[in-house]
């Protein structure tokens, strides 16, 4: 896996990268045209097949379209068909994705039952062996893959580069005249040890249509660069993804500043927030994030969207707050059932707006929107319904009010498409 780049890879252009077919994992399209999908990770034991049940049901429900876990000894390999077995019998067939590093060619091998129920392997070339076992090793891995004829993501990561590749190319950069940086040679390093694994992996046998190609930094301009270079260079799919993007605000903003920039350049076809959840936090954080980004771009539409104003000296009442977390956890709690009633709900905008100064505009904009009233307004809380004003709400029971009424505009909206697609 140290030959020099193919020429042909070089000498791709920056055009379009969006394959002609896409690859398949499971039941779910990665690029090719389909829509970005968002993945995720358990961090469970995965030999505790009733926790990494719960935890990749969660997930899957929270709108995790790839599950990926870990799969590290034998415990966890002899574990994996379990998993699947008794999601399937939830009715979930979410695709499931074996994350492997250093033993993955013997756990794949002594565990066919592990491999057969895997819907993708994720390869590690920085830790897949080291020396002249490296190569021997990662051709195991697809050989087994094209035995149960499973994709594959091939995934160099930044914390685990091939240290001979880096040494070399390092060495070569300090005997230029006019040498790099060394966080460039490093950036190359990580770009050379992705396509030239995925180039061995072709000349094994494994078809282009079933790889996916990730090089993961943890630094936002260092992954904007590097995903720039690989789409460049090479049209495979690409699973998007700050590596180690911390947590909280600092996380969220990270991966969406990078991979905002990404995707709207059309580069990445899976994506994944990398948050490091708090101590007893909600691992499906992480799905929510990724499908906020998608829909605020308007690459996917997930949930319907609530728009509502930050507040200012005109609000100091916290209730138009507390009635948009309100509503957005109502529409949350809801959408599982609506999605399967009412095909199209994921497109609805609602608007909870906290004075008169943009609150009836904003809700005017919205499908159905609600005006309240500001410090110092009169009392009351108009409501826009396609544009014009349908009622007013007042009173103690005006949350439970405002929700019913989104509740019936679901039903009559969008039971009328599908009734209409039923004929």
């Amino acid at each position: 896996m140290n030959a020099v780049v193919a020429p042909e890879l070089e000498a791709a252009g920056p055009a379009d990268r969006r394959r002609t077919v896409p690859v398949m994992v499971g039941n779910i399209a990665v690029g090719g045209g389909a829509p970005v999908v968002v993945q995720s990770m358990t961090n469970t034991d995965t030999a505790d097949v009733d926790a990494t049940v719960r935890q990749t049901a969660a997930l899957a429900r929270a709108g995790s379209e790839l599950v990926r876990i870990t799969v590290d000894r034998t415990e966890s390999a002899a574990a994996v068909p379990f998993i699947k077995e008794k999601l399937l019998k939830m009715g979930l067939d979410v695709p499931i994705v074996g994350d492997f590093h250093y033993n993955g060619h013997i756990l794949l091998a002594e565990h066919p039952d592990c491999a057969a129920a895997l819907d993708k392997y994720r390869i590690n070339p920085g830790n897949v062996g080291f020396g002249e076992k490296r190569d021997r090793h990662f051709t195991t891995i697809v050989e087994l893959a094209l035995k149960h004829d499973k994709p594959v993501r091939i995934g160099a990561n930044w914390g685990s580069l091939d240290q001979d590749m880096l040494t070399r190319l390092m060495d070569e950069n300090a005997a230029l005249p006019r040498p790099a940086d060394a966080r460039a040679v490093t950036r190359e390093a990580l770009i050379r040890s992705a396509l030239l694994s995925a180039a061995l992996a072709e000349e094994i046998g494994m078809a282009r249509e079933k790889i996916i190609l990730s090089a993961k930094v943890s630094a936002v301009q260092d992954l904007i660069t590097v995903y720039a270079e690989l789409a460049r260079r090479a049209d495979y799919a690409l699973h998007l993804g700050l590596t180690e993007a911390g947590m909280g605000s600092k996380g969220i903003v990270a991966s969406t500043a990078a991979m905002g920039v990404l995707l709207q350049q059309g580069i990445g076809d899976t994506i994944r927030v990398s948050l490091t959840p708090e101590p007893g936090g909600d691992r499906t954080r992480e799905v929510t994030v990724a499908q906020e980004m998608l829909q605020t771009m308007g690459l996917r539409t997930f949930v319907p969207l609530v728009a509502a104003c930050p507040g200012c000296g005109r609000t100091t009442s916290t209730t138009f707050q507390e009635l948009a977390f309100d509503v957005q956890d109502f529409i949350r709690t809801r959408m599982p059932e609506w999605k399967r009633h009412y095909p199209g709900v994921e497109a609805l905008n609602v608007a909870v707006m906290g004075c008169i100064v943009n609150g009836p505009g904003e809700s005017k904009h919205a499908d159905i929107g609600i005006s309240l009233p500001g410090t110092g307004e009169f009392p009351t809380a108009p409501v826009y319904i396609d544009g014009k004003k349908a009622m007013t709400l007042r009173g103690p029971g005006l949350r439970e009010d405002f929700k019913k009424i989104v509740e019936d505009y679901v039903a009559r909206r969008y039971g009328v498409v599908q009734a209409g697609a039923a004929e």
